[in-house]
Protein backbone atom coordinates (compact mmCIF):
# COMPACT_ATOMS: atom_id res chain seq x y z
CA UNK A 1 0.00 0.00 0.00
CA UNK A 2 1.42 3.38 -0.98
CA UNK A 3 1.03 6.49 1.14
CA UNK A 4 -1.65 7.73 -1.28
CA UNK A 5 -3.72 4.64 -0.39
CA UNK A 6 -3.96 5.66 3.27
CA UNK A 7 -7.39 6.67 4.53
CA UNK A 8 -8.09 8.17 7.91
CA UNK A 9 -11.31 7.62 9.91
CA UNK A 10 -12.21 10.57 12.15
CA UNK A 11 -15.04 10.97 14.65
CA UNK A 12 -16.01 14.60 14.06
CA UNK A 13 -17.31 16.23 17.22
CA UNK A 14 -20.35 18.50 17.26
CA UNK A 15 -19.47 22.21 16.96
CA UNK A 16 -16.54 21.70 14.58
CA UNK A 17 -16.69 22.82 10.93
CA UNK A 18 -15.34 20.80 8.00
CA UNK A 19 -13.09 23.36 6.33
CA UNK A 20 -9.40 24.35 6.25
CA UNK A 21 -10.03 27.70 7.88
CA UNK A 22 -13.16 29.50 9.01
CA UNK A 23 -13.73 33.21 8.43
CA UNK A 24 -15.83 33.32 11.62
CA UNK A 25 -13.02 31.87 13.72
CA UNK A 26 -14.87 28.65 14.55
CA UNK A 27 -12.93 25.49 15.38
CA UNK A 28 -12.25 23.34 12.28
CA UNK A 29 -11.52 19.65 11.88
CA UNK A 30 -7.90 20.62 11.23
CA UNK A 31 -7.75 22.20 14.70
CA UNK A 32 -8.78 18.85 16.23
CA UNK A 33 -6.67 16.52 14.06
CA UNK A 34 -2.85 16.32 14.29
CA UNK A 35 -0.96 19.13 12.47
CA UNK A 36 0.41 16.72 9.85
CA UNK A 37 -3.14 16.17 8.49
CA UNK A 38 -3.25 19.83 7.41
CA UNK A 39 0.45 20.02 6.50
CA UNK A 40 0.27 16.94 4.26
CA UNK A 41 -2.93 18.24 2.56
CA UNK A 42 -5.31 15.49 3.64
CA UNK A 43 -8.82 16.19 2.33
CA UNK A 44 -12.23 15.34 3.86
CA UNK A 45 -14.49 13.02 1.90
CA UNK A 46 -17.80 14.86 1.96
CA UNK A 47 -19.02 17.01 4.81
CA UNK A 48 -20.89 17.00 8.08
CA UNK A 49 -22.42 20.30 9.17
CA UNK A 50 -21.26 22.04 12.34
CA UNK A 51 -24.12 20.65 14.43
CA UNK A 52 -23.58 17.06 13.25
CA UNK A 53 -21.06 14.55 14.47
CA UNK A 54 -19.77 11.18 13.44
CA UNK A 55 -17.79 9.33 10.81
CA UNK A 56 -15.74 11.43 8.42
CA UNK A 57 -13.03 10.07 6.14
CA UNK A 58 -9.86 11.91 5.08
CA UNK A 59 -7.73 10.95 2.07
CA UNK A 60 -4.38 12.01 0.66
CA UNK A 61 -5.41 11.24 -2.92
CA UNK A 62 -8.07 13.79 -4.03
CA UNK A 63 -9.16 11.52 -6.91
CA UNK A 64 -10.66 9.18 -4.30
CA UNK A 65 -13.06 11.91 -3.13
CA UNK A 66 -15.11 11.86 -6.37
CA UNK A 67 -15.21 8.06 -6.36
CA UNK A 68 -16.35 7.87 -2.75
CA UNK A 69 -18.99 10.63 -3.03
CA UNK A 70 -20.58 9.93 -6.43
CA UNK A 71 -24.40 9.93 -6.46
CA UNK A 72 -25.96 6.51 -5.83
CA UNK A 73 -22.55 5.32 -4.67
CA UNK A 74 -21.77 4.30 -1.12
CA UNK A 75 -24.48 4.12 1.54
CA UNK A 76 -24.17 6.37 4.57
CA UNK A 77 -26.14 5.60 7.72
CA UNK A 78 -27.12 8.17 10.34
CA UNK A 79 -28.47 7.93 13.87
CA UNK A 80 -31.01 10.75 14.31
CA UNK A 81 -32.98 12.15 17.25
CA UNK A 82 -35.89 14.39 16.25
CA UNK A 83 -38.11 16.65 18.36
CA UNK A 84 -41.64 15.57 17.54
CA UNK A 85 -43.36 12.32 16.73
CA UNK A 86 -42.54 10.69 13.41
CA UNK A 87 -45.42 8.55 12.14
CA UNK A 88 -45.80 6.04 9.31
CA UNK A 89 -47.11 8.70 6.89
CA UNK A 90 -43.88 10.64 7.44
CA UNK A 91 -41.85 7.51 6.65
CA UNK A 92 -43.73 7.02 3.36
CA UNK A 93 -43.17 10.69 2.42
CA UNK A 94 -39.46 10.56 3.32
CA UNK A 95 -38.96 7.55 1.05
CA UNK A 96 -40.96 8.94 -1.90
CA UNK A 97 -39.83 12.57 -1.66
CA UNK A 98 -40.43 15.63 0.50
CA UNK A 99 -40.59 19.14 -0.99
CA UNK A 100 -38.00 21.39 0.69
CA UNK A 101 -36.53 24.84 0.04
CA UNK A 102 -33.93 23.27 -2.27
CA UNK A 103 -36.30 20.90 -4.10
CA UNK A 104 -37.57 17.40 -3.51
CA UNK A 105 -35.40 15.28 -1.23
CA UNK A 106 -35.75 11.71 0.02
CA UNK A 107 -34.05 8.96 2.00
CA UNK A 108 -33.11 5.55 0.62
CA UNK A 109 -34.31 4.03 3.90
CA UNK A 110 -35.65 5.33 7.20
CA UNK A 111 -36.57 3.35 10.31
CA UNK A 112 -38.08 4.41 13.62
CA UNK A 113 -35.99 2.97 16.46
CA UNK A 114 -38.17 4.30 19.25
CA UNK A 115 -40.13 7.17 20.75
CA UNK A 116 -39.13 8.69 24.08
CA UNK A 117 -41.47 11.38 25.36
CA UNK A 118 -41.59 14.17 22.75
CA UNK A 119 -38.66 12.75 20.73
CA UNK A 120 -38.28 10.12 18.00
CA UNK A 121 -35.11 8.07 17.46
CA UNK A 122 -34.46 6.99 13.85
CA UNK A 123 -31.93 5.40 11.52
CA UNK A 124 -31.61 7.00 8.08
CA UNK A 125 -29.77 5.72 5.01
CA UNK A 126 -28.61 7.96 2.14
CA UNK A 127 -26.60 7.29 -0.98
CA UNK A 128 -26.25 10.93 -1.96
CA UNK A 129 -26.17 13.69 0.61
CA UNK A 130 -27.23 17.18 -0.36
CA UNK A 131 -26.52 20.19 1.88
CA UNK A 132 -28.32 19.66 5.22
CA UNK A 133 -30.57 17.07 3.54
CA UNK A 134 -31.62 15.24 6.71
CA UNK A 135 -32.39 18.45 8.60
CA UNK A 136 -34.32 19.85 5.61
CA UNK A 137 -36.48 16.74 5.17
CA UNK A 138 -37.51 16.56 8.83
CA UNK A 139 -38.03 20.34 8.98
CA UNK A 140 -40.48 20.16 6.06
CA UNK A 141 -42.73 17.73 7.98
CA UNK A 142 -45.10 18.55 10.85
CA UNK A 143 -45.48 16.86 14.22
CA UNK A 144 -49.06 15.47 14.07
CA UNK A 145 -49.79 16.41 17.70
CA UNK A 146 -48.35 19.93 17.89
CA UNK A 147 -48.55 20.93 14.21
CA UNK A 148 -44.97 22.27 14.42
CA UNK A 149 -42.06 21.31 12.16
CA UNK A 150 -40.04 18.28 13.18
CA UNK A 151 -36.57 19.35 14.31
CA UNK A 152 -33.35 17.35 14.26
CA UNK A 153 -31.80 17.49 17.74
CA UNK A 154 -28.91 15.05 17.28
CA UNK A 155 -27.38 13.79 14.04
CA UNK A 156 -24.53 11.27 13.94
CA UNK A 157 -23.12 9.47 10.89
CA UNK A 158 -22.36 5.94 12.04
CA UNK A 159 -21.48 4.13 8.78
CA UNK A 160 -19.98 4.78 5.37
CA UNK A 161 -20.39 1.64 3.27
CA UNK A 162 -18.83 -1.26 5.20
CA UNK A 163 -17.13 1.05 7.72
CA UNK A 164 -18.62 1.52 11.17
CA UNK A 165 -17.54 4.38 13.40
CA UNK A 166 -15.48 2.82 16.17
CA UNK A 167 -13.39 5.65 17.62
CA UNK A 168 -14.40 8.12 20.37
CA UNK A 169 -15.42 11.69 19.55
CA UNK A 170 -12.44 13.80 18.44
CA UNK A 171 -10.27 10.72 17.83
CA UNK A 172 -9.00 9.16 14.60
CA UNK A 173 -7.31 6.06 13.19
CA UNK A 174 -6.02 4.77 9.86
CA UNK A 175 -8.17 2.25 8.00
CA UNK A 176 -6.70 -1.21 7.69
CA UNK A 177 -5.71 -2.50 4.22
CA UNK A 178 -8.74 -4.84 4.38
CA UNK A 179 -11.11 -1.94 5.15
CA UNK A 180 -9.63 0.11 2.30
CA UNK A 181 -10.05 -2.81 -0.12
CA UNK A 182 -13.71 -3.30 0.91
CA UNK A 183 -14.36 0.42 0.41
CA UNK A 184 -12.65 0.49 -2.99
CA UNK A 185 -14.65 -2.54 -4.13
CA UNK A 186 -17.77 -0.36 -3.87
CA UNK A 187 -16.44 2.35 -6.23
Amino acid sequence: MTSSDRILMFHKPKGVVVTHSDELGRKTVYDVLPNWVRNESWQPVGRLDRDSRGLLLFVEDPSLIDKLTKPDGIAKIYDVWVRGHVIENHIKSMKSGVVTAIGELKFAEVEILGIVGPKTHLRVKLFEGKNRQIRRIFGALLDPEKNTPLKVLELKRTHIGPLELDVPSGQWRFLSPDEINKLKELV
